[in-house]
């Protein structure tokens, strides 16, 4: 028995005894037990905090995104529920807000809020950067339209937060595939310089060459950041290296970024890639 489960449920049914229960598996929650020493993902806390509300609460916010299919959810951080209990537990945040009937579908049989409304309460909470890479994270996992959310916002007038979740609607965009893709878009969209394209699958003679993270197709200008994998992986290097090659003979001009510089030397980031823009005839 690897996943949360009700302890009491488990003994009744013979599944194991008190003894194996004890030794074997780690009270997450009330009555709520894991395998001893295993590490938890963001969809098993999900799964465990709404098993310790007696199966009523909805699961909301992170622990929605994660039923959701969502990735890059710390997974530190507690699960959350809607739920009116007043029994407050180590592990587990609990909202309270009204939830209308077509805010709430199953997922796993859980009651979930729906990839529109999960965007709709993470996208108002603080830190916009944040918000935008969990919005970014919703819209590769699941089909989240965007409009639905403004829907929500049109429906919900006066809630906190409704501010900075239009701007991240905005900026928002389902071709990131990394939190540091994401991160990126948002420099140069501060910037002024906002990609046209995310996900730019480049071809030759109607072969696939490469997908370029995001750029400007129009100009020939594309920009791909690299995680560690293309650093330390040497099968991941000598593609990187064809490819490269196989770009320029295309005309296209990269602009690649690693973690260094997205953290540390940005206005070098901005300042080859307008190099480059300028280089193709672009007015940057």
């Amino acid at each position: 028995m690897p996943f949360p489960f009700v302890g009491s449920e488990a003994l009744t049914a013979g599944l194991l005894n008190r003894y194996q229960l004890s030794t074997r598996y780690h009270m997450l929650h009330r009555d709520v037990y894991v395998l001893r020493g295993a590490e938890l993902k963001p969809i098993d806390k999900a799964v465990a905090a709404w098993l310790w509300s007696g199966r009523r609460a909805v699961a909301a916010g992170l622990s929605a995104a994660a039923l959701h299919g969502s990735k890059w959810i710390d997974a530190e951080l507690p699960a959350e529920l809607n739920h009116s209990s007043r029994h407050k537990t180590n592990g587990i945040v609990l909202h309270s807000d009204r939830l209308a009937d077509d805010e709430v579908c199953v997922v796993r049989g859980i009651r979930t809020t729906t990839p529109a409304r999960t965007a709709f309460d993470l996208g108002r909470r603080r830190g916009r950067t944040t918000a935008v890479v969990r919005v970014d994270a919703l819209l590769q996992a699941c089909d989240l339209k965007l409009a639905d959310v403004q829907a929500l916002i049109d429906a919900h007038r006066g809630m906190r937060g409704l501010v900075q979740l239009r701007e991240v609607l905005d900026l928002a965009d389902a071709g990131a595939e990394s939190p540091q893709e994401t991160r990126l878009r948002l420099l140069y969209t501060q910037a002024g310089m906002r990609p046209s394209q995310t996900q730019i699958e480049v071809f030759d003679h109607g072969l696939q060459v490469g997908r370029i993270d995001m750029g400007w197709p129009e100009w020939k200008v594309g920009v791909q950041y690299d995680g560690i994998q293309h650093w330390t992986d040497p099968r991941q290097r000598t593609k990187d290296i064809d490819q490269a090659a196989e770009y320029r003979a295309l005309g296209w001009r990269i602009v690649r970024v690693g973690a260094d510089l997205l953290r540390h030397r940005q206005g070098t980031i901005i300042a080859r890639t307008r190099a480059a823009l300028r280089a193709a005839g672009a007015p940057y």
